[in-house]
């Protein structure tokens, strides 16, 4: 974990893409996506189906290290809106477990906008905490310092001729962009015409290392 300053807050930067908060003892993570693959296999893609296991895995092992007391995710969390329904019976009880233990914050996206109450946890659209709004996808305009996700920004540059791809956060003066936390998602270029569309043109992307934070300009 190192250091990142962010509208006067200071975080902590994983480089799985999680964001630790000390002032709050609060984990964000943003588009978790469970049960992507088993919303792939219904409609006859199969896919190896333990994707939700180690997101699970990987949430718990950060919520133990760090003694997390909060957790906010930052929408997408299910692949759709009845993915927790389909959680396997072993990862239904891990995640009732998380929410049980931490204070958890599920904030809708556009993959499950309809999410209700299966796993627990509290169902928002937004939220504003401590002076940050914290939401789904970042809004052109917004004012308030911001905390999205949405677009699972990965960086992708080439070392000694060989393309190396790594989640990274997309960061501007007001606005946070975390990468997608989930076992099983892509990810977008963070000087994609629709990240420079949200963010406005002065971005860079970080990429948290376990002893620093690289940081690269991105093009207007």
């Amino acid at each position: 974990m190192v250091p990142l300053s962010f509208a006067g807050h200071d975080f902590g930067a994983l480089r799985d893409g999680a964001l630790y908060w000390p002032a709050r003892r609060a984990l964000l993570v943003a588009d978790l996506h469970f049960e992507k693959a088993s919303w792939f296999a219904g409609r006859g893609q199969l896919l190896p189906p333990y994707d939700s296991q180690a997101t699970l895995e990987a949430l718990i092992a950060l919520v133990e290290r760090h003694q997390v007391q909060e957790v906010w995710c930052l929408g997408d969390s299910f692949h759709d809106s009845a993915g927790c329904d389909r959680l396997p019976d072993a990862a239904q009880a891990m995640l009732r477990g998380l929410t049980g233990a931490t204070r958890w914050t599920w904030i809708t996206g556009n993959h499950d906008a309809a999410l209700v109450d299966r796993c627990g946890g509290e169902i928002v659209e937004e939220a504003v905490v401590d002076g940050l709004v914290l939401r789904h996808e970042a809004v052109a305009g917004e004012q308030r310092p911001e905390l999205s996700g949405h677009f699972h920004p990965k960086l992708r540059v080439t070392v000694r001729g060989r393309q190396v791809a790594r989640r990274c956060f997309v960061a501007t003066a007001t606005k946070l962009i975390l990468p997608a936390f989930g076992a099983l998602t892509g990810g977008l270029d963070p000087d994609h015409p629709e990240i420079v569309r949200a963010v406005g043109p002065r971005a860079e992307a970080l990429v948290p290392l376990d002893d620093r934070l690289l940081r690269f300009p991105l093009a207007a």
